[in-house]
């Protein structure tokens, strides 16, 4: 906390020490949402030029996380509507995130299909089950009601239920 307001006040080497803990916090998130890792180096990039130019915003600093988690949301999804690219998880890809090989194709089907689902689903997903995050945390991070989170979880689910399943079909 005493970080956070020495961050705020203009200090700037609070502000990197704040930073380099959470720099892998904020690589998974954009990971997860790109699928790249040159595209989520680039998200990191603009995440911490934001949070570097906007400190001063930030009213509560015992919410630095959450809204750092907030500014790197927006960055993933701003990127991937500026770069409006289909994006592939391919074998280099699953390697970068360490999976083992027995569960690669699982793993790659998952991904391929959380890809397709709407932003607001795919963000409570990627929070919950990447990001650990509980419900609380979510509805905090992204400013809905919990029970709003809680119906965008049960549809992604529901969504990814289906959409395997088809996938699964498709395969026999």
């Amino acid at each position: 906390m005493k970080l956070v307001n020495k961050t705020i006040d203009g200090d700037k080497e609070s502000f990197n020490m704040l930073i380099q803990g959470r720099k892998e916090h904020i690589y998974k998130i954009a990971y997860s949402y790109v699928n790249n890792v040159d595209d989520a180096l680039d998200i990191v990039q603009d995440v911490i030029y934001k949070a570097l130019t906007s400190i001063e915003s930030l009213k509560n600093p015992q919410y630095f996380n959450t809204w750092l988690t907030r500014i790197t949301i927006n960055c993933a999804i701003n990127h991937l509507r500026k770069s409006k690219k289909i994006v592939y998880v391919d074998e280099s890809n699953i390697k970068d995130i360490g999976i083992d090989s027995t569960n690669r194709e699982e793993i790659m089907d998952l991904r391929r299909e959380l890809q397709k689902l709407d932003v607001k689903y795919k963000t409570v997903i990627i929070l919950k089950y990447f990001e650990d995050m509980t419900l609380n945390e979510i509805s905090q991070v992204l400013d809905l009601p919990i029970n709003t989170v809680k119906t965008h979880l049960y549809r992604a689910l529901e969504k990814l239920k289906i959409n395997l399943k088809e996938a699964d079909l498709g395969e026999q």
